[in-house]
């Protein structure tokens, strides 16, 4: 794996965005993506340095290089990423980022509620655990 792959940053108590990053670790076959959670010393490190607020996890964030997307920016540039089908869904690029962010907000506003969170970060399986900052 590049060592300047795209960062995933994921809130590692969230039971949405551990699963999420579960699936996106099933589907990432050429292994394109790093993790860390936003709570870990990795994660603090990068939210600093895009000046991102280091105590709200409402967010995924996926760091590439100098450049970052944020909510659904990121959801939809990491399906870009994994390629067919799931590049397909790249398309709702083109529905403005006000709305798509409306709907982000939403699921992440109600997220604990409706999935459920963890006491402790969620830790990979053994096989994924060199794709974890």
């Amino acid at each position: 794996m590049e060592s300047n792959a795209p960062i995933l940053l994921f809130d590692g108590v969230c039971n949405l965005c551990q699963t999420s990053v579960q699936w996106v670790l099933q589907h990432d076959k050429a292994g394109i993506f790093r993790f860390a959670s936003l709570q870990s010393e990795t994660g603090q490190r990068l939210l600093a340095r895009f000046d991102l607020d280091g105590e709200n996890f409402d967010t995924v964030v996926l760091v590439d290089g100098p450049r970052i997307f944020t909510r659904s920016g990121a959801a939809l540039e990491i399906l870009r990423r994994l390629g067919i089908p799931w590049s397909l869904f790249s398309v709702l690029i083109w529905i403005p980022r006000p709305v798509r962010d409306a709907v982000y907000n939403w699921i992440a506003r109600n997220r604990y509620r409706w999935f459920g969170q963890k006491q402790e970060c969620w830790l990979p399986r053994p096989e994924w655990s060199d794709r974890f900052l």
